[in-house]
């Protein structure tokens, strides 16, 4: 396994308790992420009771956390860039403390519909922000695992939003409670924010050299503070000669500087993840389950308890994933996942053309489902944060992944709002092969556009992007 470039010796023990506390306050936004994305599916049956809801007005109440989330992802890159990290995270939990304040206390549909739109908006930042916050300030022969924590966070805060639900059902307006419960971590997040550091790396970019510095003796530790210099070199520049390309004020915070032929194999690694990635049918398996099991043939009961068992199933496989990450890297990762989730839909959907009704058939259904959120839950969810995180220039880095996070959730609502037309449409054979095709572009995209960035520092992953846009621009001529 490769360490940095900056020929500091490899971190272990001790040394990394501090990068691990700040990491797994800024994970705080992942178990939030998580949250409040899964505590509506127990909510809606008494929000539905109480408002008397339509099936188009829960779908709205539904569907508008998307919004958010697409509109918070658009504009946190920017601000990021500008007023670096740590501001714009701690921002992001008051927007979360807000909307669940406002949830639990909304006399109306349209006002909770409001609060859930508010509560998009600190899901957008968050998951736009916390993969670059944890990437720039995490040592690279670790980078995988402790970015793949933002992941691990999301797949518990949903497990979590689960068991709120369960021990919250005969409680009178549960749905008030369970929205009511994540102002709590929302509180916990945005003060251990308050006494984390700034990225080094944003610092650094600024000219803040010294508190750059400080900054990564703090997280290295005090006995290694060369490593710490050599380090900051790199970072500035001084050490390999990895200048930024162009001036960084020009660039800094612009939408324009994404279509630049210098950051271009980067932006395409990484928008083209999001949005294969969502293509797939991630999401669709996640929220529509319980329906995917009762047309394979699986009751209603049986349907609920298959669906809780892919819910542990997603979140026993993700710290496999964290751990695969850096040792195997991330293409070959995504790559082998990609396949076995290519044939566990296609095993689906010829399971669902031959089964009809037949129980056999149904639990046949189930373990394709299985197998494919273990994959997913092994390389798609943990890399498609860490990837892009990685990719980009220091320069835009933030801006680039709100372009990215917008393709995310951009995708993920399209993909929702067309599952159940495309299943009355194709049926469910129909529907999962082209899923399945899907996957297996995945695949291909994975091994032929998204470099690999296994143990190798964020400033020599830049350098040896800048000689592909070159080639990419002489092949284009």
């Amino acid at each position: 396994m490769r360490s940095s470039s900056s020929g500091a010796p490899p971190i272990g023990g001790a040394a990394l308790r501090p990068v691990i506390g700040v990491t797994l306050v800024a994970a705080l936004g992942g178990l939030l992420f998580g949250y409040d994305t899964g505590v509506i599916s127990g909510a809606l049956l008494t929000i539905e009771s109480d408002f008397r809801l339509s099936a188009f007005g829960s779908g709205v109440v539904v569907s508008s956390i998307l919004v958010g989330a697409m509109a918070g992802a658009a504009v946190a890159g920017n601000l990021a860039d500008r007023y670096g990290r740590r501001p714009v995270l701690v921002v992001a939990a008051g927007v979360f403390t807000l909307g669940a304040a406002l949830a639990a206390l909304a006399p109306s549909a349209a006002v909770l519909t409001a609060a859930r739109v508010v509560l998009g908006l600190g899901i957008g930042i968050a998951s736009n922000l916390v993969p670059v916050f944890i990437a720039e300030l995490a040592p690279p022969r670790y980078r995988g695992r402790l970015v793949g924590l933002n992941q691990l966070m999301i797949t518990l805060g949903i497990v979590l939003a689960y068991v709120a639900n369960y021990s919250l059902e005969n409680v009178t307006h549960s749905w008030r409670w369970m929205f009511g419960l994540a102002a709590v971590p929302a509180v916990l997040f945005g003060a251990g924010m308050l006494l984390q550091p700034e990225s080094p790396r944003w610092l650094a970019l600024n000219g803040r050299t010294e508190r750059a510095r400080a900054v990564l003796i703090r997280l290295r530790g005090h006995q290694d503070v060369s490593g710490a210099d050599a380090e900051l070199a790199e970072m500035t520049g001084n050490a390999t000669g990895n200048a930024q390309a162009g001036p960084v004020p020009a660039a800094r915070g612009r939408w324009r500087a994404l279509t630049a032929r210098s950051v271009r194999p980067a932006v395409v690694a990484g928008i083209g993840l999001q949005i294969l990635g969502q293509a797939s049918g991630v999401n669709t398996v996640i929220y529509y389950a319980p329906k995917i099991f009762e047309s394979s043939g699986l009751g209603s009961s049986s349907s609920i308890l298959a669906t809780v068992g892919v819910g542990i199933v997603n979140l026993v496989m993700t710290p496999v994933g964290m751990a695969a990450v850096d040792r195997f890297g991330r293409t070959r990762l995504l790559a082998c996942g990609a396949t076995v989730m290519t044939v566990a839909l296609a095993g689906l959907a010829a399971t669902l053309a031959a089964g009809g009704q037949n129980s056999s058939f149904a639990w046949l259904a189930v373990l394709c489902v299985v197998v494919y959120i273990a994959a997913v839950a092994t390389t798609l969810n943990v890399v498609v944060f860490i990837i892009p995180s990685e990719l980009y220039p220091q320069r835009i880095r933030g801006t680039a992944m709100s372009a990215t996070m917008f393709s995310n959730w951009t995708m993920n609502f399209v993909v929702s709002l067309t599952f159940l037309s495309l299943l009355e449409a194709l049926g469910g054979a129909g529907t999962f092969t082209l899923y399945a095709v899907v996957c297996a572009l995945l695949a291909v995209f994975a091994v032929r556009r998204i470099p690999e960035t296994r143990g190798k520092s964020l400033e020599q992953i830049e350098a040896e992007l800048a000689p592909r846009a070159r080639t990419a621009t002489a092949a284009e001529r």
